[in-house]
């Protein structure tokens, strides 16, 4: 998120996430060495915190100031973080937000040991909140995320992969954590049902917004603005909706292209494919389905009081499809 743009879209919870930053801290602290190293690492490296900062701005929305606020967020942080440093082992990936990821720089034993130690220190401070359904949320959206990362490893170099399978692993493996994000700032505001549903349907179509612009973006962006290398997706063989819209529409040429680059993965092919996906709109297609998810979670919250967390809520979800990293 550009300086600029994280000051306007956050700013009704500026200071919390100040706090925020400081209880990460105190919560990664170890008596084993490698493990702060690690974790030091990945919260210097800092990223958007989007997925706390929705919590946080859930809970305001929501008339709720508790310190329960920032345990939470910080639970949730943990476990995206967890997430990305298996995501990044499994990927090999070696970029992430313009730096080399915890896997190039420390190897993968450390980062996969480093990850469950997120899991489990999020766990803790869980269930230190000792409330049940707080835990079964999170334990929920925990196994769901777990499940959409085996699913996304299955579709990887397969061709026939279509919208719904693709749709259904961005709501498992990303809008999950989202959606549930969304929905424990409303718990702990103990809000109505409607607003608290509200809330989660908000929270699982922005996070379905953002992957699908996150896509488009490994085809559009800049390597410099998006922080990883442009491509990554096409080289893991992974079918995301630019490639599966290029393949419906294209020519038979172009089809056996796309096919051939899913299957075999690699960047050999990128500058053709890149040729097709532009010839066949479909950028301008996956940008269209992410616009929609973005005012679906618009409406989801229409039942919320007037306030500043409520406009930051929604210039969120201009920002999910609007954004260039």
């Amino acid at each position: 998120m550009h300086a600029k743009t994280a000051s306007t879209l956050l700013s009704p919870v500026a200071d919390d996430m100040r706090q925020l930053d400081d209880l990460i801290r105190a919560r990664l602290d170890s008596d084993v060495a490698l493990v702060r190293q690690v974790a030091e690492y990945i919260v210097a490296g800092g990223g958007k915190r989007l997925r706390p900062a929705l919590l946080l701005l859930a809970a305001g929305a929501v008339g709720f100031r508790g310190a329960a606020r920032l345990e939470l967020a910080a639970v949730v942080e943990f476990i995206h973080t967890a997430t990305l440093l298996h995501d990044d082992v499994v990927d090999e990936s070696q970029l992430r937000r313009g730096r080399r990821t915890a896997n190039a720089a420390f190897g993968n034993a450390a980062s996969v040991l480093v990850g469950d130690f997120l899991y489990s220190r999020a766990f803790q401070m869980m269930v230190g909140l000792e409330n049940m359904r707080v835990m079964r949320v999170l334990a929920d959206a925990t196994n769901t995320i777990a499940e959409g990362e085996v699913l996304q490893l299955m579709n990887c170099h397969d061709a026939d992969v279509d919208e719904q399978r693709y749709l259904d692993v961005v709501r498992r493996k990303t809008a999950m954590l989202f959606e549930a994000a969304a929905r424990l700032g409303a718990m702990l505001g103990a809000a109505a049902p409607a607003l608290e549903q509200g809330l989660a349907t908000y929270g699982m179509h922005l996070g379905t917004a953002f992957q699908v612009t996150d896509d488009v973006l490994d085809y559009s962006g800049a390597a410099l603005e998006i922080g990883k290398s442009l491509g990554d997706d096409l080289a893991e063989g992974k079918p995301t909706l630019p490639l599966i819209r290029a393949m419906q529409s294209g020519n038979p040429a172009e089809r056996a292209l796309v096919r051939r680059a899913i299957v075999e993965g690699g960047r050999a092919d990128f500058a053709p494919v890149l040729a097709a996906i532009k010839s066949t709109g479909a950028l301008d297609y996956a940008r269209a389905a992410a616009a929609r998810e973005a005012a679906t979670a618009a409406r989801s919250i229409d039942g919320l009081p007037p306030s500043a967390y409520k406009d930051s809520l929604l210039e969120l979800t201009s920002f999910s499809v609007t954004r260039r990293r």
